[in-house]
């Protein structure tokens, strides 16, 4: 899911007809602890647990599409090795998980009897477990400590402060983070190579920028450039993946930066005649002026400036005149800072 490897083909690629290939975040899907890319000292825990093998109840907290996933199945192959079928269940939050689950369900699969190596437990994954009803996190706390000598609990969820606090407590919390653009680019880099895509690099860059550290957004981004195009290049990516280019909104703040607010308000006004919605506008205009080259006292006012535009964004006001706003208050800001 989150981190893509050299590894072979899933098991289940065999199943599927030549001319069906699976998704490439399905396809180079680590299964191994090893293989997974970025957040070293959360995987330098997993491998340490997977060598020893008494995995406590563990919840992984973290963005969409840095690991979690597949950290969990890949200790899980790691633990369990062929009885990894039997003695694993995978419940998500596109299952009915209420009370009812949890008393039946997993309590079912909790008490059924599986022959496991010595010192193994079976694991039951709870994906975006923070998506759990409140009733289902209560009921659940008693059954992870009575049926605790022969199953684990893995959660995974986006904000581990959504998961209730007796379940935190009878927890270890793994916690994962945005993956760098250095590690997103060189796994794009090996993919590209064993698909064998014709790509330019500033096509990756773009990749890589689209992604924002989830590795699932740039390898699905990567697979319909190259289905609708078949060149990765900095243009098709944006077409692609519909994202205000980063030149048009680095053009905004040059302008902004120069007190030009009639060129800063022109490229905003092409931006939004595109048919760009104002929260990917100020979406990118944030990441443009994080990244931007200015001294780091005006870096912060404009960051402030975005933010309250953001917010205000957020809360419904979506027009073009609170974007060239915004425009106004940066020029003014580049003005304070002169004085």
């Amino acid at each position: 899911m989150a981190s893509a490897s050299k590894a072979a083909p899933a098991a289940g690629a065999s199943s599927y007809s030549k001319d069906c290939d699976l998704p490439w975040v399905e396809k180079y899907r680590p299964h191994k602890i090893s293989e997974i890319v970025g957040n070293q000292d959360a995987v330098s825990r997993l491998q340490v647990i997977a060598q020893d093998g008494n995995m406590p109840n563990l919840i992984f907290a973290g963005p969409p599409g840095t690991g979690k996933t597949t950290s969990i199945l890949a200790l899980a192959h790691e633990l369990l090795g062929p009885s990894y079928k039997e003695a694993v269940l995978e419940l998500n939050a596109s299952d009915d998980r209420g009370i009812d689950v949890v008393r039946n369900k997993i309590k079912m699969f909790a008490q059924k009897k599986v022959t496991l190596p010595p010192g193994r437990h079976k694991i039951i994954l709870l994906d975006e477990a923070d998506s759990m009803t409140a009733g289902a996190q209560q009921a659940l706390r008693r059954t992870m400590e009575i049926y605790s000598n022969t199953t684990r609990f893995a959660l995974a969820c986006n904000l581990s402060t959504k998961i209730i606090e007796p379940i935190q407590s009878r927890c270890a919390i793994v916690r994962f983070s945005r993956l760098s653009d250095i590690e997103i680019l060189a796994r794009l880099t090996a993919v590209v190579q064993a698909e064998q895509v014709s790509s330019v690099p500033e096509g990756l860059e773009a990749l890589v920028f689209t992604a924002d550290g989830d590795m699932r957004q740039a390898l699905n981004n990567l697979q319909a450039t190259f289905s609708g195009f078949g060149l990765i290049t900095q243009e098709n990516v944006f077409r692609v993946c519909d994202q205000p280019h980063p030149l048009m909104v680095s053009n905004i703040v040059r302008h902004c930066l120069g007190g030009n607010i009639d060129g800063a308000h022109q490229g905003m006004k092409e931006l939004y005649d595109l048919g760009y919605s104002a929260t990917d506008i100020i979406t990118t205009l944030f990441r443009v002026v994080k990244n931007y080259d200015m001294p780091e006292f005006l870096k912060l006012e404009y960051i402030r400036e975005v933010g309250f535009a953001h917010m205000r964004i957020s809360d419904g006001v979506v027009s073009l005149l609170q974007l060239s706003g915004l425009l106004a208050k940066l020029c003014l800001v580049k003005e304070r800072a002169k004085a």
